[in-house]
């Protein structure tokens, strides 16, 4: 009976654990544009259909153009800057969002940039 006590504080430290480790998510660039047409395009031009926004807001294109970084976008959105509203986005709609953006941008995309432990030879 002991080990059934101890199960449910098992498994809730294991998936814990899971989540930490777990690889960042790669965006869904549609999702990305539900979201942004629900949440930024109050403020930003998120759509060439789109006809008014705030004149201060940079238009996605702009952001994606002066950004070419989807870290540095996905950084923004994780710590807005004033006047931009904290929204409390999650990982996943920010990684949805930054992929929306990037799919603006008409140039050439820089390859992904791989973590530096993806770099080092393993020992198995």
């Amino acid at each position: 009976m002991a080990s059934y006590s101890r199960a449910p504080g098992f498994i809730s430290l294991a998936a814990s654990a899971a989540l930490f480790a777990a690889p960042a998510f790669a965006g869904d660039a549609q999702k990305g544009a539900v979201i942004a047409k629900r949440w930024c395009a109050s403020c930003h031009v998120v759509s060439s259909d789109q006809t008014t926004a705030v004149a201060d807001a940079p238009s996605f294109l702009d952001i994606a153009k002066r950004r070419p970084d989807k870290k540095q976008i996905g950084n923004f959105l994780i710590d807005p800057h004033p006047p931009m509203p904290d929204m409390h986005l999650s990982r996943r709609e920010i990684d949805d969002i930054t992929s929306y953006i990037r799919s603006l941008d008409p140039s050439p995309q820089p390859p992904e940039q791989k973590d530096k432990d993806d770099a080092l030879p393993k020992n198995g």
